[in-house]
């Protein structure tokens, strides 16, 4: 599955730019004019990566960067859009957690080099996210907790351990031999139909979402996936 970029810039030719050079290099990305609009949309789901331009009207880019991470976001890797005279900015927004800045105005093959060593770094610490969040649903795997927006769900052991590693492989689909194996344990001896229960249950306490469909999919001959 194709990763997610979210690209915060006021300015629409930028935004443009930014967004063609971010899609050749396979992302897919959504624009924003405005901060706000980025934590609206991080309600529901959450980027591999996020473009912020500092100078942004309402909430500064700065400010934005601080409440990134200082929540559920704050794995996600952040790019800074400067101007070339602000460089009290740039090491402001590095100490408040940035993973790099680009100038502007920035070539293009500058900006997508700085974006893949980004997306590199992020998936090598990616395995240790402790927080997983998709389609309104937000799973903490240190407290144990699950959240549909914003109202707990209460799952068995089992059925936390099958929703997580579904969210963790968002997309992909999960034929149910692997489903059994890391759920249960390699060479699980029982049937087939165990699994289908637990993600009945799931089903039945997750709900429908807003286009009426369930979160977790059946895959024909093959097992099930956590739709993106």
């Amino acid at each position: 599955m194709s990763k997610t970029a979210f690209v915060v810039e006021d300015e629409e030719n930028i935004r443009e730019v930014i967004k063609c050079a971010l899609e050749s290099c396979g992302l897919r990305v959504k624009g924003f004019e405005e901060a706000e609009l980025l934590f609206e949309e991080m309600e529901k789901v959450l980027p591999d990566l996020i473009l912020l331009d500092i100078m942004l009207p309402g909430m500064d880019g700065l400010s934005a960067l601080r409440q990134i991470k200082a929540g559920p976001a704050a794995h996600v890797p952040v790019i800074l859009l400067t101007a070339k005279s602000s460089e009290i900015d740039k090491v402001t927004g590095l100490d408040l957690g940035a993973d790099d800045y680009v100038t502007k105005p920035f070539g293009v093959l500058e900006l997508m080099a700085r974006v893949r060593a980004a997306l590199r770094h992020a998936g090598q610490a990616g395995s240790d996210r402790s927080v997983l969040i998709a389609r309104g649903i937000r799973l903490d795997k240190e407290r144990h907790e699950v959240t549909l927006h914003e109202k707990a769900v209460e799952l068995t052991l089992k059925e936390f351990e099958l929703l997580k590693l579904l969210m963790e492989n968002e997309g992909k689909a999960m034929t149910r031999n692997i489903l059994l194996d890391n759920v249960w344990g390699y060479g699980y001896a029982g049937e087939t139909r165990t699994l289908d229960m637990h993600v009945r249950s799931l089903r039945q306490k997750l709900g429908i979402d807003e286009t009426g469909g369930h979160y977790i999919t059946t895959v024909r001959g093959v097992g099930y996936k956590f739709d993106s």
